[in-house]
């Protein structure tokens, strides 16, 4: 049977019901309705139903959704109710930060090594796992399984890294390098550009400071 394809739109929006989801299972509460949902979320209650439509709903009409079979449910869609193993490339500050986040560990994602070109870094511990030179990333993919590759590395040699680790086996890469990456069909790249993130809330508050001043000049006509 042939799979639904899912608007990015839809996927970039489970992640944040999964969040929501957990806060209210952690709160005890264990039902919800559509409405109740828009309102913590500021979604609304026709979005909120139509996205959950494309995985066969989860709720009944008057009845509304069991939180925790939800979130049960959007954590398989996710795939978090699965291992997935990780190394980070480039163990600057960028990635010491992520490689000591501890949550992803909570939602599967369990790092196993971290590799840099500068030599000053290696054998520095991040949560007890010590850094080590790019030219033992091959055999450490083969022997621990590694499925995902983060890259905090320049764009300079993002492309040439993110060739060679398609080479190794790696399936997915998670991009913080300043590059958009294009790799053969069936390797999953999610490009991250932080500079991107900040410079849309620049815009936003630029937007708010012209509407609040063009607001303010024709209340004194």
């Amino acid at each position: 049977m042939e799979q639904k394809e899912i608007s990015q739109a839809v996927i970039s929006r489970l992640p944040r019901y999964f969040r929501y989801l957990g806060e209210l299972k952690d709160e005890g509460v264990e039902r919800i309705s559509s409405q109740e949902l828009s309102e913590l979320m500021q979604v609304t209650a026709s979005q909120i139903r139509q996205d959950f439509n494309n995985f066969g709903g989860f709720g009944q009409q008057g009845y509304g959704y069991n939180v925790e079979y939800l979130y049960d449910e959007i954590s398989k869609i996710l795939g978090l109710n699965k291992t997935h193993h990780l190394i980070i490339i480039g163990a600057g500050n960028l990635g010491q930060a992520i490689g000591n986040y501890m949550n992803f560990e909570r939602r599967g994602f369990i790092l196993k090594g971290l590799f840099d070109c500068n030599p000053a870094l290696e054998g520095k511990k991040v949560r007890g796992i010590s850094v080590q030179p790019m030219d033992h990333i091959g055999e450490f993919v083969k022997e621990n399984d590694i499925d995902i590759a983060v890259l905090t590395i320049p764009k300079t040699s993002a492309v040439a890294i993110a060739e060679e680790l398609v080479s190794y086996g790696i399936k997915a890469i998670w991009n913080f390098a300043h590059v958009d990456l294009h790799v053969p069909e069936g390797i999953q790249v999610e490009n991250v550009h932080l500079s991107d993130s900040l410079m849309k809330l620049s815009y936003n508050i630029n937007r708010y400071n012209s509407e609040n001043t063009e607001s303010r000049q024709g209340e004194g006509r």
